[in-house]
Order: structure tokens, then C-alpha cells, then sequence
């Protein structure tokens, strides 16, 4: 939540520097509080467990969101109960005329085709297009960030030899950024996909801003400069066994190029429950992204055409370090045997 000050504070340019919200007094006083107003776009097989997924993370915030549901009308789902569809999804034709403060985009297994071989690619574009004068702030995540990076900036997609798959450490790009406030220096994020994106496409785009990157899996967490979109290419929402199911899951096929998944199981050992080692930045990021949210949408959401029209969304901030730029003393966490694991056979001796 935001802090109040008193107006004219000498303390206040500071704040701003570091970008914590600090309210005039006369500016709380004005405030008219209400509830956000979500829209999902789950584009996952199995919905119900990406509904769970998110809002665990979503219900972490003080603040209360008001939640909906959208799916394509192009591609039937046939992983999820249908009268679960019925009962709580309906298409972008239920929502075109309603504004909400939040959409998330979820990813979809569908990264090795190109774009336009998806069969619901056009539908997709639609809901962005609407998005962009219906909906204040959006959250991509994976698939669904690849595609909203290519489609609306250009960025293209990079197809990888192998699979990233695991647990990989990120580095902070700006450690006063409102989305990645209060994260360590060093960030464990998910991965579990066979594309990325082209890093010199980010970098040459004014309107991105790389938040975190890591050496082994690239940029981590992007956002644009106003922070109305925010693309996380990995899986924050991710739960502690999900890798692990995915990893039994591709092995019951028998396929035979399934990689290993890095970082997750304590000495590269299945038979050890793995580490939920990224649990507190994934529920720091929700906060923070609904926390922003929450202090700049306009109270009236219809407001959000014309505010978007006169590119007065959000803030536009300097970033204080170069996007993309790793560590200068190329560390590299969690190198080699022993992650995570307290030998006790070891440590008694």
C-alpha cells in the first residue's frame, strides 16, 4: 500500500528516485477505493489447475480482485471438463464492451509452431487488440509472452536446440523498478519451453525494459516502459511438483530427448522432493504488479481508452542499469554438487 505524506515533504524527491508510492495528502483524501477487476485468458490444457496456479498467487494481495474468465472460441479444449468451460469461461464476445484494471495472459504448449500456425493466432491478436483500449494493465506469461512481445513489437521468436527446463537463476536489472521491488539480487525462476526470444530485438526496442537475466535462460521478466504490459518468459505461478509432473509425464511417453530438469531435484536425484526455491519472488512480483495496478488505474474504467490514447498509463521511468546486462564478475549461482541438500550423514561426522 502506498504511504501518505504530507505535500511538499523534501523527502518526497527522494522517494521518487527509488519509486515508492507516496500520496499527498490532498490525493488521499480524493481517492475512491473499489475493487480490481481481473480477466484470465487461459490458453492451457488443464485449465483448472492453471486457475489454481495464479490466483493462489492473486489471493496473496491485502487487495481484493474481482476475477473473470476467458477462453478461445477457435480451439476446443479437450483436457478440461466441458461443463466446467460452460459454467465459467465465456469468449472476448461476452467482454468487448467491459474495462478491467488486469488481463493475464497464460502460456500454451504450443511454442514449436510459428506463430500463425496456431490455430486460434488470429483470435489471440483480436483479444490484444482489444486489450489495448479495454484493459489497463496485462500480465503475458510464457508462450503468451513470446507471442504479445512478436505481435506487438516485433520481437521475434528464437527456437532452442534443447529444451529449457528447471530452476535458473535470474539477475536483477534495476533493484527500483515498482514490478521487481524487494527482489534479491539473484532470482530462481522456472523454465520449461523450446523457444526464446530475440535479445536484440529487446534491446533495440525504446518502448522494453529488461527487469531480470539470467546467463543460462536469457531474459527472465520484461515490461514496457509504463509497465501496461509485463511478459514473464518463465513460470512464477508454477507450484513445487509441477516440473517434476512434466518431467514424469514426458518420460511415461518414452520419449527419448526429455531433459533433465536443472536445479530442481537436490543432487540431480528424482527421488528427492524437490526445493520450492522460488516461491517468495513469484508472490512478491503478483503483489507488486497488483499493488501498481491498484494505485494507478483510474477509478472509472472507461477512463482507460482515452488515457491510453494520450500515453498517460502508469508511470515512465528511468531504469537504473542497462537491460540485459548480467553480472560484472560473471558468478554463476549454484554451480556444481550439493544444491540445496543438508547431508546429515555428512554433517555428523
Amino acid at each position: 500500500m502506498p504511504i501518505t505524506i504530507p505535500q511538499g515533504l523534501p523527502a518526497r524527491a527522494i522517494l521518487d528516485s527509488e519509486r515508492i508510492f507516496a500520496l499527498d495528502n490532498a490525493d488521499a483524501i480524493q481517492q475512491r477505493i473499489r475493487p480490481l477487476r481481473i480477466v484470465i485468458l487461459n490458453l492451457m490444457p488443464k485449465k483448472i489447475e492453471t486457475e489454481t496456479q495464479i490466483l493462489r498467487l492473486i489471493s496473496k494481495s491485502p487487495i481484493q480482485v474481482d476475477v473473470d474468465f476467458m477462453k478461445t472460441s477457435t480451439h476446443e479444449s479437450t483436457h478440461t471438463d466441458r461443463d466446467h468451460l460452460l459454467k465459467f469461461y465465456e469468449n472476448l464476445s461476452s467482454f468487448e464492451d467491459n474495462y478491467y484494471d488486469g488481463l493475464v495472459v497464460t502460456g500454451a504448449p504450443v511454442e514449436h509452431l510459428n506463430f500463425q500456425e496456431v490455430d486460434y493466432w488470429d483470435e489471440f491478436c483480436t483479444i490484444l487488440d482489444w486489450a489495448s483500449s479495454h484493459v489497463f494493465s496485462t500480465m503475458y506469461l510464457c508462450w503468451g509472452a513470446m507471442a504479445a512481445l512478436y505481435q506487438r513489437y516485433g520481437v521475434r521468436k528464437v527456437q532452442e536446440e534443447k529444451k529449457i527446463f528447471g530452476v535458473f537463476p535470474q539477475y536483477l536489472q534495476d533493484e527500483y523498478c515498482f514490478i521487481t521491488n524487494g527482489f534479491d539480487e539473484i532470482i530462481l525462476q522456472p523454465h520449461s519451453r523450446v523457444a526464446s526470444v530475440n535479445e536484440q530485438d529487446i534491446t533495440s526496442n525504446p518502448a522494453l525494459q529488461v527487469l531480470t537475466w539470467g546467463p543460462q535462460s536469457g531474459p527472465g521478466l520484461l515490461a514496457t516502459k509504463d509497465f501496461s504490459e509485463v511478459f514473464a518468459l518463465g513460470h512464477w505461478e508454477y507450484g513445487k511438483w509441477t516440473l517434476a509432473e512434466e518431467y514424469q509425464r514426458d518420460m511415461s511417453r518414452g520419449l527419448t530427448n526429455v531433459p533433465f530438469p536443472t536445479n530442481y531435484f537436490p543432487h540431480d536425484d528424482p527421488s528427492r522432493e524437490p526445493l520450492f526455491a522460488w516461491r517468495a519472488h513469484a508472490n512478491l512480483l503478483w503483489r507488486n504488479w497488483l499493488n501498481w495496478v491498484y494505485q494507478t488505474t483510474p477509478y472509472d474504467l472507461r477512463e482507460v481508452p482515452q488515457l491510453k490514447a494520450e500515453g498517460k498509463l502508469g508511470t515512465d521511468r528511468k531504469y537504473r542499469r542497462s537491460p540485459a546486462s548480467p553480472r560484472g564478475d560473471e558468478y554463476e549461482a549454484f554451480a556444481g554438487d550439493g544444491y540445496g541438500v543438508i547431508d546429515h550423514a555428512d554433517k555428523a561426522q
